[in-house]
Protein backbone atom coordinates (compact mmCIF):
# COMPACT_ATOMS: atom_id res chain seq x y z
CA UNK A 1 0.00 0.00 0.00
CA UNK A 2 1.49 3.05 -1.41
CA UNK A 3 -0.31 6.28 -1.03
CA UNK A 4 0.37 9.98 -2.42
CA UNK A 5 -1.43 12.51 -1.02
CA UNK A 6 -1.27 15.90 -2.54
CA UNK A 7 -3.46 19.03 -0.93
CA UNK A 8 -3.32 22.87 -1.95
CA UNK A 9 -0.09 24.38 0.11
CA UNK A 10 -1.55 27.03 2.29
CA UNK A 11 1.30 30.07 1.70
CA UNK A 12 1.15 30.24 5.50
CA UNK A 13 2.00 27.28 6.50
CA UNK A 14 4.27 24.74 4.35
CA UNK A 15 4.90 21.69 6.42
CA UNK A 16 6.92 19.85 3.50
CA UNK A 17 6.98 16.42 2.91
CA UNK A 18 6.58 13.30 5.41
CA UNK A 19 6.75 9.31 4.40
CA UNK A 20 4.92 7.11 7.02
CA UNK A 21 5.89 3.61 7.03
CA UNK A 22 3.96 1.35 9.36
CA UNK A 23 1.89 -1.94 9.13
CA UNK A 24 -0.99 -1.01 10.70
CA UNK A 25 -3.23 0.03 8.08
CA UNK A 26 -6.10 2.50 10.58
CA UNK A 27 -2.66 4.11 12.26
CA UNK A 28 -1.10 4.35 8.64
CA UNK A 29 -4.51 6.39 7.41
CA UNK A 30 -5.15 8.33 10.94
CA UNK A 31 -1.28 9.81 10.56
CA UNK A 32 -1.62 10.48 6.95
CA UNK A 33 -4.68 12.49 7.16
CA UNK A 34 -3.51 14.55 10.29
CA UNK A 35 -0.19 15.44 8.17
CA UNK A 36 -2.10 15.87 4.58
CA UNK A 37 -4.80 18.39 6.95
CA UNK A 38 -1.73 19.78 8.56
CA UNK A 39 0.14 21.00 5.17
CA UNK A 40 2.50 18.23 4.52
CA UNK A 41 2.78 16.30 1.48
CA UNK A 42 2.22 12.58 2.60
CA UNK A 43 2.99 9.52 0.96
CA UNK A 44 2.57 6.10 3.22
CA UNK A 45 4.11 2.66 3.05
CA UNK A 46 3.51 -0.62 5.15
CA UNK A 47 6.62 -1.68 5.82
CA UNK A 48 10.49 -0.87 6.13
CA UNK A 49 11.03 -2.27 2.90
CA UNK A 50 9.14 -0.27 1.03
CA UNK A 51 9.48 2.63 2.77
CA UNK A 52 13.06 2.57 2.41
CA UNK A 53 12.41 2.38 -1.70
CA UNK A 54 10.36 5.37 -1.20
CA UNK A 55 12.87 7.63 0.05
CA UNK A 56 15.20 8.38 -2.16
CA UNK A 57 12.30 8.89 -5.17
CA UNK A 58 10.09 11.00 -2.87
CA UNK A 59 13.13 12.83 -0.61
CA UNK A 60 10.91 13.44 2.29
CA UNK A 61 11.79 15.92 4.64
CA UNK A 62 10.46 13.73 7.36
CA UNK A 63 10.09 10.04 7.94
CA UNK A 64 7.42 8.52 10.80
CA UNK A 65 8.41 4.57 11.47
CA UNK A 66 7.19 2.03 13.25
CA UNK A 67 9.06 -0.10 14.70
CA UNK A 68 7.97 -3.84 14.31
CA UNK A 69 7.06 -4.39 11.21
CA UNK A 70 7.08 -7.27 8.43
CA UNK A 71 9.37 -7.74 5.59
CA UNK A 72 11.93 -4.82 7.03
CA UNK A 73 11.46 -3.31 10.63
CA UNK A 74 11.93 0.20 11.35
CA UNK A 75 15.23 0.04 13.48
CA UNK A 76 16.79 -1.21 10.15
CA UNK A 77 14.81 1.61 8.27
CA UNK A 78 16.71 4.04 10.32
CA UNK A 79 19.69 2.66 10.26
CA UNK A 80 20.15 2.85 6.44
CA UNK A 81 18.17 6.24 6.02
CA UNK A 82 20.70 7.74 8.31
CA UNK A 83 23.49 6.61 6.07
CA UNK A 84 22.11 8.71 3.41
CA UNK A 85 24.40 12.12 2.26
CA UNK A 86 21.22 14.05 3.21
CA UNK A 87 19.00 11.97 5.04
CA UNK A 88 15.70 13.33 6.73
CA UNK A 89 14.68 13.78 9.82
CA UNK A 90 13.20 10.70 11.33
CA UNK A 91 10.81 9.93 14.11
CA UNK A 92 10.44 6.24 15.38
CA UNK A 93 6.96 5.29 16.96
CA UNK A 94 6.50 1.98 18.84
CA UNK A 95 3.72 0.26 20.99
CA UNK A 96 4.73 -2.73 23.41
CA UNK A 97 6.17 -5.75 22.08
CA UNK A 98 8.00 -8.60 23.09
CA UNK A 99 10.99 -6.25 24.57
CA UNK A 100 8.92 -3.74 25.55
CA UNK A 101 8.38 -0.36 23.68
CA UNK A 102 10.84 1.54 25.90
CA UNK A 103 13.63 -0.42 24.69
CA UNK A 104 12.65 -0.50 20.95
CA UNK A 105 12.11 3.67 21.28
CA UNK A 106 15.95 3.51 23.15
CA UNK A 107 17.37 1.48 20.36
CA UNK A 108 15.76 3.80 17.53
CA UNK A 109 17.35 6.82 19.32
CA UNK A 110 20.26 5.16 19.73
CA UNK A 111 21.00 4.19 15.98
CA UNK A 112 19.83 7.55 14.79
CA UNK A 113 15.84 8.45 15.19
CA UNK A 114 15.81 12.52 16.14
CA UNK A 115 12.52 12.28 18.22
CA UNK A 116 10.70 8.95 19.80
CA UNK A 117 6.88 8.79 20.52
CA UNK A 118 5.20 5.89 22.16
CA UNK A 119 2.08 4.52 21.31
CA UNK A 120 -1.13 5.05 21.39
CA UNK A 121 0.04 9.07 21.06
CA UNK A 122 -2.70 11.68 19.77
CA UNK A 123 -2.15 12.60 16.04
CA UNK A 124 -2.11 16.28 17.72
CA UNK A 125 1.12 15.09 19.84
CA UNK A 126 2.51 13.31 16.53
CA UNK A 127 2.64 16.98 14.53
CA UNK A 128 3.77 18.85 17.50
CA UNK A 129 6.69 16.94 17.72
CA UNK A 130 7.07 16.81 14.10
CA UNK A 131 6.64 20.61 13.57
CA UNK A 132 9.41 21.29 16.69
CA UNK A 133 11.74 19.41 14.59
CA UNK A 134 10.92 20.88 11.13
CA UNK A 135 11.26 24.25 12.62
CA UNK A 136 14.56 23.04 14.57
CA UNK A 137 16.00 21.78 10.74
CA UNK A 138 14.65 25.16 9.05
CA UNK A 139 16.32 27.36 11.74
CA UNK A 140 19.95 25.11 11.14
CA UNK A 141 19.91 25.58 7.56
CA UNK A 142 19.46 29.21 8.12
Amino acid sequence: MTALRLVPQDPSRSGGKVLLIDDDPALLDLMAQAFTQAGYVTLTANNGRKGLGLVDAFEPDLVVTDIVMPEMEGIGAILQIKRKPQPPLVIAISGAGPGGRRDYLSWARHLGADEVLAKPFRTSQLLAVSDRLMAKKSKHLI
